[in-house]
């Protein structure tokens, strides 16, 4: 499990196609502590490290995932290149604290940014919702984007604004991203148990037979 707090960005620095999927290879400082199987989201996907390595010719931290063609078919990963930013997190420690919100680093589809402004020392950046997925966004809620924990600041028929600190912009790919380039949408998992929990009651009731005239 994740909380959307993005440790840090990450460059990918290696990629390899297989008939199988897709190798990633991404260089970060400050991963002194990875293995082998340890779950990671790179830009809120959820991945497993497969081989690491402590220091790379810049000095920085590696690791390698492997993405299989479901993963490919289902996020944007399999355009990045050489050069381009990804969001790293690491899964949340038993004993770590926890910020944020429950994210499972199990991307439900991409959304476009479809406009970036400043304001302030501030940013607001506009995303379009996905068809069939407006019914997640709400206003003030929780919705994760490339793997970042951000509150709804507001919504409309067919967008949604997010207000970004400058410490967020910073730290994650954000300041990199241009309108037009795609993130990861992870929405709200409560909303979505919510939702299969009310789907089976409202079942039941119409499964449950008519009350006879002698009830």
């Amino acid at each position: 499990m994740f909380t959307g707090i993005v440790e840090r960005a990450g460059e990918v620095v290696g990629r390899e196609e297989t008939p199988e999927g897709l190798r990633l290879r991404v260089a970060a400082d400050g991963l002194d502590d990875l293995h082998h199987g340890q779950s990671i989201a790179v830009s809120g996907v959820c991945l497993t490290a497969e081989a690491f390595g402590e220091r790379d010719a810049d000095d920085r931290s590696w690791f390698s995932v492997f993405l299989a063609a479901e993963t490919v078919a289902k996020t944007y990963l399999d355009d990045l290149r050489e050069g381009d930013a990804v969001n790293i997190e690491r899964a949340l420690a038993a004993d770590g604290r926890f910020d944020g919100h429950v994210v499972q680093g199990h991307v439900d589809t991409t959304a476009e940014i479809t406009a970036i402004e400043q304001v302030g020392e501030d940013w607001r950046f506009t995303f379009s919702i996905p068809e069939g997925f407006g019914k997640y966004v709400v206003d003030k809620g929780s919705v994760a984007l490339d793997g970042i924990s951000l509150t709804v600041a507001e919504k409309r028929e067919d967008e949604f604004d997010v207000a970004i600190i400058p410490t967020t912009y910073e730290l994650t790919n954000l300041a990199g991203k241009d309108a037009g380039d795609p993130v990861h949408v992870e929405v709200d998992v409560v909303a979505k148990y919510v939702e299969e929990m009310l789907a089976g009651y409202a079942e039941s009731l119409l499964d449950a037979p008519a009350p006879s005239a002698d009830d």
